[in-house]
């Protein structure tokens, strides 16, 4: 967070330090520094620094003001003063790496994390191999998120979004039309409190806006969260009995998670729940799908790093209990806050000890398939994580959308939020059966082609005849099915306009046995096509069914086809199912009135809608040129001589 934007209000000291011997500077800015003043305790430091008193210690903690300040480049340009004092601790070199991190000099970065590691340090140890190549990896990686405008943002600190019922929630210093605003010492900015607006608002969010009920308090409030039914919110607020703060044993006040009961549309019935604690912070509600878990940050006893997430059962009375640390999978010896649990299971959280991209990155937990517990991290990347602080990540029940917080360059404020939509990957996925017995075909190789015909990617399919492959959207594509003891099958289909929030696109193979022939690699049966709800042979359709006949009667005399006729999803499913048989029928007359034995066409089947080639289905918008491809005859060799 950079300074400046912090000075919100001069206040003139009431005591002029100058009157006081250097030793008396230094105690008041390290009373400043323990009170989390920061911007003040900064400006003593820096007198300090000056005037070369207790230099080396000074520097040091105006650098660590200004990395709790979260402004990188004021804090890099200390800690490489730091970094170069004798007998330094190494947890500075880890600092300055952070710092480094923070104004995207990655490769100077590495070197200071390297310097780290090889002098004993052990904060993200295991993570550190991944460091190598990650600024690479994350920005060569496929982007799925997309950022979008929020228009409630305010010039002060705005974080912690999170959609219910069509309206958002969220946390800010803003405290705007406010006669008096009463300043917190860290950041000079009003205290926090809870806001909420209608998701689509456009209109300026002020003290108006504050959520009504007893959760606003003096002190700090917020981000909330709140239980599928509406009627129960979790909240952070500072820990206060009566409008007084109640300090730990070193003086500081801490943070809570209190509980809230929606009562006549009031927020109310306020309740200390008994995870909290007077010496140590219990903040970042978040719960899972059904409610009946409370995920959360602390630095309770337990704790590995800086802060960790914790997790406790809830019960259908409201008691919490089984009270547990996440792991160290997600835990480091650094700082991870503000999960978050999307309808899917997945674990988001933000941390500076896994390896990012700058300070707090935002993170998703992978699971193990077999056991469904945590397996592994990934870095969401950019644009959701910069090179500054990213945090408070929330997602939409859509699973589409969602808002996260930043303190990045371009913003309006010190902390604002970001709206997201998310482009999920999209995959092809199939199976491949025996034409003949309908079984699944196991160690099938599938390959994909792209509209240039340039093969893309390849796999076999498992022992159920299951393939699944990932690929980029609006292309066309060919998906061809191909094995040593079969005739090959392929499928065209395109990717291109289909919904953002589609996943899939089916296409399952039907591979025909070869009899004891030759595979004829060259013999192209191309596919024909069908004007909108009709079964008639179009002229361009005939140039291909002559190519067939020639084939059957002059090069392949003993060549047996099987006929498959499709529609497009327009219509509904039984009209379709009527048309794609008209059309087999109307293939099937074409090409015995042009001399060929009926019993050399096993079959001429209709399908309807059900085998789509591409993401046309009922409800998706599509093109005229998407629909058409679906509206086809294929042809199927069953027996080559």
């Amino acid at each position: 967070m950079n300074t400046k934007n912090y000075i919100l209000v001069c206040i003139t000291l009431m005591l002029s330090f100058s009157v006081f011997p250097q030793q008396g500077k230094q105690k008041r800015a390290d009373t400043l520094f323990n009170k989390f003043s920061f911007v003040k305790a900064a400006e003593v430091y820096k007198e300090l620094v000056q005037n070369n008193y207790n230099r080396d210690y000074a520097t040091r903690q105006l650098a660590d003001c200004y990395a709790l300040l979260r402004d990188p480049i004021n804090a890099s340009r200390y800690y490489k003063s730091v970094v170069k004092q004798k007998n330094v601790p190494v947890d500075y070199y880890y600092k300055y790496a952070q710092s480094l991190r923070g104004m995207k000099k990655y490769d100077e970065s590495q070197i200071w994390l390297q310097r780290f590691k090889d002098s004993g340090g052990v904060v993200n140890a295991d993570d550190f191999s991944k460091d190598i190549n990650f600024i690479t990896s994350v920005f060569g990686a496929k982007q799925q998120y997309f950022l979008d405008r929020v228009r409630f943002n305010s010039k002060y600190s705005d974080f912690g979004a999170f959609e219910h019922d069509g309206k958002v929630y969220f946390a800010s210093a803003r405290d705007e039309g406010v006669a008096i605003k009463r300043l917190y010492g860290w950041n000079e900015q009003p205290f926090l409190d809870v806001y909420v607006t209608d998701a689509n608002s456009r209109r300026n969010v002020d003290h108006t806006a504050k959520l009504k009920g007893d959760v606003n308090s003096i002190y700090h409030d917020g981000p909330v969260t709140i239980t599928k039914d509406g009627k129960t919110m979790y909240f952070s607020r500072n820990n206060f009995n009566e409008d007084i703060e109640i300090k730990d044993n070193k003086g500081l006040t801490n943070m809570k998670i209190y509980r809230a009961t929606l009562v006549d549309s009031i927020w109310t019935s306020i309740e200390d729940l008994p995870i909290n604690g007077d010496n140590f912070s219990t903040q970042h509600a978040a719960l899972n799908i059904d409610d009946t878990k409370l995920y959360f940050s602390s630095d309770r006893p337990g704790t590995k790093g800086g802060s960790d997430i914790w997790v406790v059962d809830i019960y259908p009375d409201g008691t919490l209990r089984n009270l547990q640390n996440v792991g160290d999978i997600v835990n480091t010896a650094g700082a991870e806050g503000f999960p978050f649990i999307n309808n899917e299971g997945v674990l988001f959280f933000s941390s500076d000890g896994h390896t990012g991209l700058g300070m707090l990155d935002i993170f998703a937990t992978i699971k193990d398939e077999d056991n469904g517990s945590i397996a592994d991290v990934i870095n969401l990347g950019i644009p959701v994580n910069s090179n500054n602080d990213d945090f408070a990540f929330t997602m939409n029940a859509d699973g589409i959308t969602g808002y996260f917080a930043s303190n990045r360059r371009g913003g309006r404020g010190s902390d604002d939020i970001y709206a997201f939509h998310r482009e999920p990957v999209l995959h092809v996925e199939g199976v491949v059966t025996d034409a003949i017995n309908s079984n699944p075909v196991q160690d099938a190789k599938i390959t994909l082609y792209d509209e240039n015909g340039e093969e893309v990617a390849y796999m076999l399919t498992d022992e159920n005849g299951y393939y699944q492959i990932n690929i980029d959207r609006n292309r066309d594509y060919k998906i061809v099915a191909s094995q040593e003891k079969y005739i090959d099958d392929y499928r065209n289909f395109t990717s291109k306009n289909i919904q953002t929030e589609l996943i899939t696109i089916n296409a399952n193979l039907l591979l025909n046995p070869v009899q004891n022939v030759v595979k004829l690699a060259k013999l192209d049966l191309n596919t024909i096509y069908f004007d909108f709800n009709k079964f008639n042979i179009r002229e361009d359709a005939k140039v291909e069914l002559n190519k067939i006949v020639n084939l059957m009667q002059n090069d392949y005399p003993e060549m047996v086809i099987r006929i498959e006729s499709h529609t497009d999803s327009r219509g509904n499913l039984s009209y379709n199912d009527k048309l794609s048989i008209d059309r087999a029928n109307a293939t099937y007359d074409y090409l015995i009135s042009k001399g060929i034995d009926p019993a050399r066409i096993t079959e001429h089947q209709g399908f309807g809608e059900r085998r789509l080639t591409n993401g046309c289905e009922d409800g998706v918008n599509c093109e005229e040129e998407q629909h058409q491809l679906n509206r086809r005859t294929q042809f199927i060799v069953v027996q080559m001589e």
